[in-house]
């Protein structure tokens, strides 16, 4: 059986965004971490400060939007971000600290927008993301090394992104990988084994993201230390209506926004299920094939939402890493309410280090098929 890490196994590591050059390597407590295939992850801790040295040494390191924060276990890296908030806190025996809050690097585009008009004309739908985030770092200071590779999805689409939209970069990622035939991404994080160097890469899959091959079995009671297994009807619809952008030009007259076909569920309604409404908003659409590409997706969606069950594994039990993100796993149970056997893909993962006798354990997000 492995022996779980102690909590000094894991290292955090201050860097200049823009530069990536280290700035210190500083204890973080009461740590936490997760990632995400679908949206952002996040990262938290406290810096003890002891001294006045050290309120030296994290004063010059952390600096919220401009200091990246990369964390180590071992000697891989397991989650990379950039630090957003930093809150100095006193307690009532004179205990200094730094409470820090991260987000992964796809945060970064939530903060930059699109302010110039951008075609494009039957251009695949992951070159029209790359060249996305290549308007973020060709912009002036805007470059943290956001690296890709030059794969296609061998899917087409037109697009025109307007300045006077005022867009976040983010936001346009998000809808173009939303669209019926659409795609997923992430910027995930890993050191070079040749050189060494902490990569941050922009990844791309049609329709998901894969992880790695190798399968792994993970069994309740075992290694599976707890699950939670939710079923939620709130976010079903068996009808479904997109609103768009406004397509009136007349400022004397009302303004009235393109609408997506209206889809029915049919076949759910012969089957029993009630009529339950459900819409979405696409303020810049302007394309009705596009508005329309949105509501399929949607409704898609919303017709048979995802259940999104969780396990917490003993990390010291299992090989289990960051990289398992888009990997399939074998999951059983037997319990009183669940005889299962059969493979999820991991979507979410969040990890709790070892501190003060709590066991290191990874949280599990899986896809039900």
């Amino acid at each position: 059986m492995r022996r779980s890490l102690s909590p000094s196994a894991y290292r955090a590591l201050f860097c200049d965004l823009r530069t990536d050059q280290l700035l210190d390597a500083l204890t973080l407590h009461e740590v936490g971490f997760d990632d995400w295939i679908g949206k952002s992850g996040s990262a938290s801790g406290s810096i003890p400060i002891p001294d006045a040295d050290m309120a030296a040494r994290v004063r010059a390191a952390v600096q919220p939007a401009r200091t990246a924060l990369w964390i180590e276990r071992g000697r891989d890296l397991w989650w990379g971000g950039i630090v957003w908030t930093a809150t100095a806190t006193s307690d009532s025996r004179g205990f200094v600290s730094l409470a820090v809050q991260a987000g992964t690097f796809d945060t970064y585009l939530d903060h930059r927008r699109l302010l110039d008009t951008q075609t494009a004309v039957a251009v695949d739908q992951f070159d029209i993301a790359r060249a996305l985030v290549d308007y973020a770092q060709r912009t002036p200071g805007g470059d943290i090394g956001i690296e890709y590779d030059d794969h296609l999805s061998r899917v087409t689409r037109d697009r025109t992104y307007s300045r006077y939209d005022m867009a976040p970069i983010r936001d346009l990622l998000d809808q173009l990988a939303g669209v019926e035939n659409g795609f997923e991404w992430r910027i995930a994080v890993h050191r070079d084994p040749a050189s060494g160097r902490r990569v941050k890469r922009l990844r791309l899959g049609h329709p998901v993201i894969r992880g790695a091959a190798t399968e792994i079995v993970l069994d309740h009671p075992g290694p599976v230390l707890a699950y939670s297994w939710p079923v939620d009807g709130t976010q079903r619809a068996t009808a479904w209506q997109s609103r768009g952008a406004s397509t009136n030009a007349n400022q004397t007259s009302e303004s009235v926004p393109l609408m997506s076909t209206a889809l029915v569920a049919d076949d759910d309604l012969a089957a029993g299920w009630p009529r339950l409404d459900g819409a979405s908003d696409y303020s810049t659409v302007e394309d009705q094939r596009v508005l329309d590409s949105h509501a399929r997706a949607d409704f898609a969606a919303a017709r048979r939402p995802h259940t999104i069950p969780e396990i917490t594994v003993a990390l010291d039990r299992t090989d289990l890493s960051p990289a398992l993100l888009g990997s399939t796993i074998r999951l059983r149970i037997r319990d009183l309410w669940h005889q299962i056997d059969a493979r999820y893909r991991v979507v979410g993962l969040s990890i709790s280090p070892p501190e003060r006798g709590r066991p290191e354990t990874a949280r599990l997000y899986l896809e039900v098929p």
